[in-house]
């Protein structure tokens, strides 16, 4: 039984590192676009009725996937860090559903925000610096 519980946390951590360093990648052009790209970005908050400030809005959602999926991908603070990704993705979701794209378009905010959620859950996992830490709370 031991060796199957290794298999999952390892199986986890690759899954964690790899999908927080793919949204790092994906956040990083965001975070260092500037003011322009921030204010674009926030934009997409409107949906919600928020229309005051978009580039901290932007600013925001661009440190959540850059900081966020490095925190992720380590596995330090990584509930909070799952957390902000899990937002992140809900307004790049409606953002995608509101503009009437189609499942090939919005698929991939969808599926992150399934993983972000579900990992809120399941924690860091027993290979993370949270775990190393804090080992009660990953």
């Amino acid at each position: 039984m031991k060796r199957k519980e290794d298999l999952l946390h390892i199986g986890w951590f690759i899954l964690r590192a790899g999908i927080g360093i793919s949204i790092f990648l994906h956040g990083l052009p965001k975070l260092t676009g500037g003011v322009e790209m921030w204010t674009y970005i926030g934009g997409s908050m409107s949906i919600f009725g928020i229309t005051f400030a978009p580039a901290f809005w932007g600013f925001m959602a661009a440190v959540a996937e850059s900081v966020g999926g490095l925190l992720f991908a380590a596995g330090l603070f990584f509930r909070p860090a799952a957390l902000m990704l899990t937002g992140t993705m809900v307004v790049a979701l409606a953002t995608h559903l509101a503009a009437g794209d189609d499942f090939m378009v919005f698929g991939h905010a969808l599926d992150l925000l399934i993983i972000f959620a579900a990992s809120i859950l399941i924690g860091a996992g027993k290979y993370s610096v949270d775990a190393r830490l804090m080992p009660k709370l990953a």
